[in-house]
């Protein structure tokens, strides 16, 4: 048997973004896989392009790459108490990609924040965001990692044991979500 495909979509763009970080720490966690980071770095969505030129090749290589993958991990920073608009323009420009992507796919949610909160706010709007592709979203554990500056090692693991475990959860639950 193949390794899953795992796909991670960071809504963050910074090369030293944590939310990165705990998408690579998610597929250690979820065991031998093929695992792609995608690229949400798109153009604005902007409908009159979108008529002038059609689908740009970056958004429909991301929407291939969700629909390629076995499941989907996404991680969402909280700017302004919601998801980065980063992420809301990548889902709004696969939106208009033809063959539904994301419905029926498995899709974990996560996390990674300065605030105390670890970016819940932000993690509820998005799954908000995500029902009308009708994606299976796991309902848990719901992982928000808190000060998440403070939360990696030089080797970018994480170091709380209570992450260590929520993250853990959540991979297993992903791959039983894959199989089932």
């Amino acid at each position: 048997m193949s390794q899953h495909q795992l796909l991670g979509l960071s809504g963050a763009l910074r090369g030293g973004s944590t939310n990165a970080s705990l998408l690579r720490e998610a597929a250690r966690f979820f065991g031998p896989c093929d695992f792609i980071e995608g690229d949400l770095n798109l153009p604005l969505y902007d409908g009159d392009a979108e008529a002038e030129s059609g689908i740009p090749d970056a958004v429909q290589k991301l929407a291939d790459q969700i629909a390629a993958a076995d499941a989907v991990v996404i991680s969402t920073p909280e700017y302004n108490k919601g998801p980065s608009g980063v992420l809301k323009n990548a889902l709004d420009w696969v939106s208009r990609t033809k063959g539904s992507p994301w419905s029926g796919k498995p899709v974990a949610v996560m996390s990674a924040a300065a605030g105390r909160a670890g970016g819940e706010r932000a993690q509820m709007i998005l799954r908000g965001f995500m029902v009308p592709f009708r994606p299976r979203i796991l309902q848990g554990p719901e992982m928000h990692l808190a000060d998440s500056s403070n939360a990696f090692d030089d080797n970018g693991h994480i170091t709380s044991e209570l992450y260590i475990s929520t993250l853990t959860e959540l991979m297993d639950n992903l791959r039983r979500e894959i199989n089932r």
